[in-house]
């Protein structure tokens, strides 16, 4: 049972003042009938409300899949430059979400986004083994050499231990493609991890989280709300 200003809030189409006012004005329904207060309870996956007739859409929390383009930060505010969240819609804007880790100012591809701590914690824990894939592009020529050192798991110049992870070759030569998996996310990671092995990564996009691809769709920039089995099979890891 929740608060009624607390489950129209939760939409981000309005401030719980906003919703005081709505309810003194009569526009509020549940289940058909005018709400007595903002503060009375109710079951929000039990009862229909509806605002000027409108239906208003509950979800428990609210998990979004966005496709984050170069320069942009993975973060919820910064003084530095366009966040994320600056690309979201202002009801979006409202509800608390935050980026589940994070890319790096330059690199593109699958983040998600959510108000849901918990899930969120599992996923960037390594002991729940969500792998993370990244396309990559690299200055010089992978080598088999290259790939056993990923599988070993590798200690960086400045001691950082990586665990063991991929490296798939898609092509080699003078600019090389492939596929990383890591199982954690450390700083600035499969750029260190390369760069180490003297290939120095030029271009950098994670295509896959767990088991959620990004969605071919979405252009850089562009976002969508994962689909309930999407979002369950994240809350089952």
């Amino acid at each position: 049972m929740e608060r009624l200003d607390k489950i129209l809030a939760s939409t981000g189409k309005w401030s719980r003042r906003e919703v005081k006012q709505l309810v003194r004005q009569g526009r509020v329904l549940a289940d058909g009938r005018p709400a007595a207060s903002p503060e009375e309870k109710y079951d929000p996956e039990a009862v229909e409300f509806t605002v000027d007739g409108e239906p208003v859409g509950y979800r428990r929390v609210t998990w979004l899949m966005m496709n984050k383009p170069g320069g942009v930060l993975s973060a919820t505010e910064d003084g530095r430059g366009t966040t994320v969240l600056d690309l979201l819609p202002p009801e979006l804007r409202r509800i608390g979400l935050f980026p589940v880790g994070r890319l790096d100012k330059d690199t593109e591809g699958l983040l998600l986004l959510t108000d849901d701590g918990e899930t969120a914690h599992r996923l960037l824990s390594p002991k729940y083994h969500v792998d993370k894939i990244y396309y990559t592009r690299v200055a010089g020529c992978l080598t088999e050499e290259d790939c056993h050192a990923f599988r070993q798991g590798m200690v960086l110049g400045d001691g950082l231990h990586c665990l063991p992870a991929e490296l798939e070759i898609l092509s080699a030569g003078d600019s090389s493609e492939a596929l990383v998996t890591l199982r954690e996310g450390k700083f600035h990671q499969v750029k260190r991890m390369l760069a180490a092995r003297g290939k120095p990564v030029q271009y950098l996009k994670r295509v896959q989280m767990g088991n959620l691809t990004l969605d071919s769709g979405l252009q850089p920039g562009e976002f969508r709300f994962l689909t309930e089995q999407e979002w369950k099979g994240l809350e089952m890891r």
